[in-house]
Protein backbone atom coordinates (compact mmCIF):
# COMPACT_ATOMS: atom_id res chain seq x y z
CA UNK A 1 0.00 0.00 0.00
CA UNK A 2 1.13 3.55 -0.73
CA UNK A 3 -0.92 5.87 1.49
CA UNK A 4 0.99 8.95 0.37
CA UNK A 5 0.21 8.25 -3.26
CA UNK A 6 -3.47 7.59 -2.50
CA UNK A 7 -3.66 10.93 -0.67
CA UNK A 8 -2.07 12.64 -3.66
CA UNK A 9 -4.49 11.01 -6.09
CA UNK A 10 -7.44 11.92 -3.85
CA UNK A 11 -6.25 15.52 -3.69
CA UNK A 12 -5.95 15.65 -7.48
CA UNK A 13 -9.45 14.18 -7.83
CA UNK A 14 -10.85 16.83 -5.45
CA UNK A 15 -9.10 19.61 -7.38
CA UNK A 16 -10.48 18.21 -10.62
CA UNK A 17 -13.99 18.05 -9.17
CA UNK A 18 -13.69 21.62 -7.84
CA UNK A 19 -12.47 22.83 -11.24
CA UNK A 20 -15.39 21.10 -12.95
CA UNK A 21 -17.88 22.61 -10.49
CA UNK A 22 -16.41 26.06 -10.96
CA UNK A 23 -16.47 25.65 -14.72
CA UNK A 24 -20.08 24.47 -14.64
CA UNK A 25 -21.08 27.42 -12.47
CA UNK A 26 -19.43 29.89 -14.82
CA UNK A 27 -21.11 28.21 -17.80
CA UNK A 28 -24.46 28.30 -16.02
CA UNK A 29 -23.96 31.97 -15.11
CA UNK A 30 -23.12 32.83 -18.73
CA UNK A 31 -26.19 30.88 -19.92
CA UNK A 32 -28.42 32.74 -17.45
CA UNK A 33 -26.97 36.10 -18.49
CA UNK A 34 -27.77 35.41 -22.15
CA UNK A 35 -31.09 33.63 -21.56
CA UNK A 36 -33.50 36.52 -22.10
CA UNK A 37 -31.51 38.42 -24.71
CA UNK A 38 -33.70 39.64 -27.60
CA UNK A 39 -32.92 38.59 -31.15
CA UNK A 40 -30.33 40.88 -32.66
CA UNK A 41 -32.55 41.78 -35.60
CA UNK A 42 -35.50 42.98 -33.50
CA UNK A 43 -36.04 46.64 -32.67
CA UNK A 44 -35.20 45.95 -29.02
CA UNK A 45 -32.05 44.02 -29.88
CA UNK A 46 -30.86 46.69 -32.29
CA UNK A 47 -31.56 49.48 -29.79
CA UNK A 48 -29.80 47.66 -26.96
CA UNK A 49 -26.73 46.96 -29.08
CA UNK A 50 -26.60 50.60 -30.20
CA UNK A 51 -27.03 51.89 -26.62
CA UNK A 52 -24.33 49.53 -25.31
CA UNK A 53 -21.94 50.73 -28.00
CA UNK A 54 -22.59 54.35 -26.97
CA UNK A 55 -22.04 53.41 -23.32
CA UNK A 56 -18.70 51.79 -24.14
CA UNK A 57 -17.60 54.87 -26.06
CA UNK A 58 -18.53 57.04 -23.07
CA UNK A 59 -16.65 54.79 -20.62
CA UNK A 60 -19.85 53.68 -18.91
CA UNK A 61 -20.74 50.24 -17.64
CA UNK A 62 -24.40 49.53 -18.46
CA UNK A 63 -26.40 46.80 -16.77
CA UNK A 64 -25.65 43.27 -17.92
CA UNK A 65 -28.27 41.33 -19.93
CA UNK A 66 -29.08 39.25 -16.84
CA UNK A 67 -29.57 42.36 -14.73
CA UNK A 68 -31.73 43.85 -17.47
CA UNK A 69 -33.86 40.70 -17.55
CA UNK A 70 -34.35 40.91 -13.79
CA UNK A 71 -35.40 44.57 -14.02
CA UNK A 72 -37.85 43.80 -16.81
CA UNK A 73 -39.31 40.94 -14.78
CA UNK A 74 -39.65 43.06 -11.63
CA UNK A 75 -41.34 45.87 -13.56
CA UNK A 76 -43.76 43.37 -15.10
CA UNK A 77 -44.45 41.51 -11.84
CA UNK A 78 -45.25 44.78 -10.08
CA UNK A 79 -47.41 45.93 -13.04
CA UNK A 80 -45.41 49.13 -12.86
CA UNK A 81 -46.95 52.27 -14.29
CA UNK A 82 -44.54 54.75 -12.73
CA UNK A 83 -40.81 54.04 -12.41
CA UNK A 84 -37.91 56.26 -11.37
CA UNK A 85 -34.45 55.55 -12.72
CA UNK A 86 -31.41 57.20 -11.13
CA UNK A 87 -28.69 57.25 -13.78
CA UNK A 88 -30.07 57.17 -17.32
CA UNK A 89 -26.75 56.39 -18.95
CA UNK A 90 -27.29 55.74 -22.65
CA UNK A 91 -30.65 54.05 -22.15
CA UNK A 92 -29.78 50.36 -21.72
CA UNK A 93 -31.52 49.80 -18.39
CA UNK A 94 -34.36 52.10 -19.43
CA UNK A 95 -35.20 49.85 -22.40
CA UNK A 96 -35.50 46.83 -20.12
CA UNK A 97 -37.65 48.74 -17.63
CA UNK A 98 -39.94 50.12 -20.32
CA UNK A 99 -40.48 46.67 -21.79
CA UNK A 100 -41.55 45.35 -18.40
CA UNK A 101 -43.83 48.25 -17.50
CA UNK A 102 -47.50 48.62 -18.38
CA UNK A 103 -48.06 49.94 -21.94
CA UNK A 104 -49.24 53.27 -20.52
CA UNK A 105 -46.43 53.44 -17.95
CA UNK A 106 -44.00 56.34 -17.75
CA UNK A 107 -40.31 56.07 -16.90
CA UNK A 108 -38.89 59.10 -15.09
CA UNK A 109 -35.14 58.92 -15.58
CA UNK A 110 -32.57 61.28 -14.06
CA UNK A 111 -29.07 61.90 -15.42
CA UNK A 112 -26.52 64.59 -14.73
CA UNK A 113 -24.97 64.45 -18.24
CA UNK A 114 -27.33 65.80 -20.95
CA UNK A 115 -25.41 64.14 -23.81
CA UNK A 116 -26.08 60.71 -22.34
CA UNK A 117 -29.79 61.45 -22.19
CA UNK A 118 -29.76 62.37 -25.87
CA UNK A 119 -28.36 58.93 -26.59
CA UNK A 120 -31.00 57.37 -24.34
CA UNK A 121 -33.79 59.28 -26.06
CA UNK A 122 -32.62 57.94 -29.41
CA UNK A 123 -32.29 54.41 -28.04
CA UNK A 124 -35.86 54.49 -26.68
CA UNK A 125 -37.11 55.67 -30.08
CA UNK A 126 -35.15 52.90 -31.84
CA UNK A 127 -36.73 50.35 -29.48
CA UNK A 128 -40.18 51.53 -30.55
CA UNK A 129 -41.29 53.51 -27.49
CA UNK A 130 -43.34 56.68 -28.02
CA UNK A 131 -41.76 59.87 -26.69
CA UNK A 132 -44.38 60.17 -23.94
CA UNK A 133 -43.27 56.89 -22.32
CA UNK A 134 -40.12 58.49 -20.87
CA UNK A 135 -39.64 61.69 -18.91
CA UNK A 136 -35.95 62.57 -19.05
CA UNK A 137 -34.70 65.01 -16.42
CA UNK A 138 -31.18 66.45 -16.48
CA UNK A 139 -29.82 67.11 -13.01
CA UNK A 140 -28.22 65.79 -9.86
CA UNK A 141 -30.35 62.98 -8.45
CA UNK A 142 -30.44 64.35 -4.90
CA UNK A 143 -31.69 67.67 -6.26
CA UNK A 144 -34.35 66.11 -8.50
CA UNK A 145 -35.75 63.31 -6.31
CA UNK A 146 -37.13 65.59 -3.56
CA UNK A 147 -39.35 67.23 -6.20
CA UNK A 148 -41.04 63.93 -7.13
CA UNK A 149 -44.36 62.82 -5.62
CA UNK A 150 -44.41 60.96 -2.30
CA UNK A 151 -45.70 57.40 -2.69
CA UNK A 152 -46.24 57.91 -6.40
CA UNK A 153 -43.98 55.20 -7.83
CA UNK A 154 -43.99 51.43 -8.22
CA UNK A 155 -40.26 50.91 -8.68
CA UNK A 156 -37.07 52.91 -8.16
CA UNK A 157 -33.91 51.72 -9.91
CA UNK A 158 -30.63 53.18 -8.64
CA UNK A 159 -27.57 53.23 -10.88
CA UNK A 160 -26.01 56.48 -9.70
CA UNK A 161 -23.12 57.44 -7.48
CA UNK A 162 -22.23 54.74 -4.96
CA UNK A 163 -21.28 57.46 -2.48
CA UNK A 164 -24.92 58.64 -2.51
CA UNK A 165 -26.56 55.21 -2.30
CA UNK A 166 -27.83 55.65 1.27
CA UNK A 167 -29.37 59.02 0.46
CA UNK A 168 -30.99 57.50 -2.63
CA UNK A 169 -32.38 54.71 -0.46
CA UNK A 170 -33.99 57.28 1.82
CA UNK A 171 -35.54 59.11 -1.12
CA UNK A 172 -36.71 55.83 -2.62
CA UNK A 173 -38.60 54.87 0.52
CA UNK A 174 -40.43 58.18 0.35
CA UNK A 175 -41.23 57.79 -3.35
CA UNK A 176 -42.46 54.20 -3.27
CA UNK A 177 -46.02 53.06 -2.73
CA UNK A 178 -46.53 50.19 -0.25
CA UNK A 179 -45.36 47.04 -1.99
CA UNK A 180 -43.15 49.04 -4.35
CA UNK A 181 -39.62 47.92 -5.22
CA UNK A 182 -36.21 49.55 -4.93
CA UNK A 183 -33.19 48.09 -6.76
CA UNK A 184 -29.49 48.95 -6.66
CA UNK A 185 -27.11 47.63 -9.29
CA UNK A 186 -23.35 47.03 -8.98
CA UNK A 187 -23.40 46.20 -5.27
CA UNK A 188 -20.70 43.53 -5.62
CA UNK A 189 -18.25 46.20 -6.88
CA UNK A 190 -16.31 43.55 -8.83
CA UNK A 191 -15.93 41.46 -5.67
CA UNK A 192 -14.57 44.28 -3.51
CA UNK A 193 -17.67 44.42 -1.30
CA UNK A 194 -16.76 41.08 0.28
CA UNK A 195 -12.98 41.57 0.08
CA UNK A 196 -11.47 41.98 3.55
CA UNK A 197 -8.68 44.23 2.33
CA UNK A 198 -8.85 48.01 2.77
CA UNK A 199 -11.42 49.40 0.33
CA UNK A 200 -12.28 52.87 -1.00
CA UNK A 201 -15.12 54.96 0.41
CA UNK A 202 -17.61 53.92 -2.26
CA UNK A 203 -17.25 50.25 -1.34
CA UNK A 204 -17.67 51.06 2.34
CA UNK A 205 -20.89 52.89 1.44
CA UNK A 206 -22.15 49.83 -0.43
CA UNK A 207 -21.53 47.73 2.67
CA UNK A 208 -23.54 50.24 4.69
CA UNK A 209 -26.31 50.06 2.09
CA UNK A 210 -26.43 46.28 2.22
CA UNK A 211 -26.60 46.35 5.99
CA UNK A 212 -29.24 49.09 6.07
CA UNK A 213 -31.51 47.28 3.61
CA UNK A 214 -31.12 43.94 5.39
CA UNK A 215 -31.88 45.44 8.81
CA UNK A 216 -34.72 47.75 7.73
CA UNK A 217 -38.14 46.98 9.19
CA UNK A 218 -39.71 48.64 6.14
CA UNK A 219 -38.13 46.38 3.51
CA UNK A 220 -38.18 42.74 2.38
CA UNK A 221 -34.76 42.29 0.69
CA UNK A 222 -33.06 39.92 -1.73
CA UNK A 223 -29.56 40.09 -3.21
CA UNK A 224 -29.58 38.67 -6.74
CA UNK A 225 -26.30 37.34 -8.24
CA UNK A 226 -26.85 38.82 -11.71
CA UNK A 227 -24.37 41.11 -13.41
CA UNK A 228 -22.32 42.82 -10.72
CA UNK A 229 -24.98 42.21 -8.07
CA UNK A 230 -28.56 43.50 -7.93
CA UNK A 231 -29.89 44.41 -4.49
CA UNK A 232 -33.70 44.44 -4.46
CA UNK A 233 -36.20 45.14 -1.72
CA UNK A 234 -39.98 45.48 -1.50
CA UNK A 235 -41.42 48.18 0.71
CA UNK A 236 -43.61 46.51 3.33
Amino acid sequence: MFPGRVDTVDARDRRGQETAITGNRLTSWAFAEAYGAPDADTAEGTALRWARDRAQEAGLRPVSPGTGDALRLLAAASTARAVVEIGTGTGVSGIYLLHGMRPEGVLTTVEIEPERQQFARQAFRMAGFPANRARLIVGHALDVLPRLTDGGYDLVFCDGSRLECLECLGESLRLLRPGGLVCFTGVFADGRTVDSRIQPAEVLRLRELLRAVRESKELVPALLPVGDGLLCAARA
